[in-house]
Formats: structure tokens, sequence, C-alpha cells
């Protein structure tokens, strides 16, 4: 090869030259360059997704030690279910939709509801659960007769652990 790169004229050692650093850079370029600057990137963007989720949990952190701070005291926890539920109702502007409630054991309540936002009512429920220990044993929901989306009649039995 060596012998046949001499016998060339200067212009076609000029030419092969040239040609032979080309594919030498392509080389490089492909093989090295190209899967570093791809991992590269990769990389940047998850670092840059994480930073935007820290940024949008930033607030969160906060309203956590907030609502840990409003927990309620144990005594909160030893009121009967119906001065609870009608408490929590009330807080979260529930109450209209009420129609009825009945004490069924010391620790229980049978409530009913009539077109409540299911959204409004999930919510509520949570609080029930995460503030008073009070969860649903029982349940049947429909569809309200002046449904609206998202609205139902729902009839709920909730007990809490003694």
């Amino acid at each position: 090869m060596r012998d046949w790169f001499e016998n060339l004229e200067a212009r076609e050692k000029l030419f092969v030259s040239a040609g032979a650093i080309i594919v030498a850079l392509s080389l490089i370029y492909g093989f090295v360059w190209a899967p570093l600057d791809k991992n590269h990137a990769q990389v940047t963007a998850s670092v840059s997704d994480w930073q935007r989720s820290l940024a949008e949990l930033r607030p969160l952190r906060g309203s956590v030690q907030d609502a840990s701070a409003n927990t309620p005291s144990p005594a909160a926890g030893q009121q009967s279910p119906i001065i609870v539920v009608d408490q929590t109702l009330r807080s979260r502007g529930l109450e209209q939709f009420r129609r009825r409630s009945q004490p069924t054991t010391s620790n229980g309540i049978r409530i009913e509801f009539e077109n409540v936002a299911f959204d409004d009512l999930v919510l509520w429920l949570g609080d029930l659960a995460d503030q008073y220990g009070m969860h649903v044993q029982a349940g049947s929901l429909s569809a309200g007769s002046r449904a609206g989306p998202g609205r139902i009649n729902a009839t709920l039995t909730l007990e809490r652990a003694p």
C-alpha cells in the first residue's frame, strides 16, 4: 500500500490524503462523538426534568408542613362521628348536598347525599380518613337526578376503627 501511495502523482497524493482524513474524521464522529453527544443530550434532558419536578414540589412542602400543624389533637378523634361529619361537611361546603345522616354504631354513621360533586365527595372522604381515621365500610353511588357532569347520589356508611 505504501508503494502504491508513493507511486502516485503529487495531486493524486493530495486527493487520497484529503479523502483519508475525511474518512477518519467521519469514523471518529460516527463512532465516538455522536454516541457521547446523544448520551449528553439525554442526561441534560433528565436533569432539566428533575429540576422542573423539584420546582413543582417545593410549594407543596410548605402545605404539607401546614397540614401537619393543622392535624387535630387526639381529642378530635374522640368526637362522635355525627359531629365529625357535620364539621367536615361544613368546612368542605358539602352540607347542602346531605339529605340524611344517621348514627349506626358508636363509631359509625350512614349518610345520604343528593346531586353532590363526585370529586368533592372523594376529597371529603380523604379528609375523614387522614384526620379522623374514618373509612367507607359500605356505599352505593348512582347518577344524580338533576345530574350535571360529575354529579352523583351517594349513600355511604362510614366507621372509625375503635
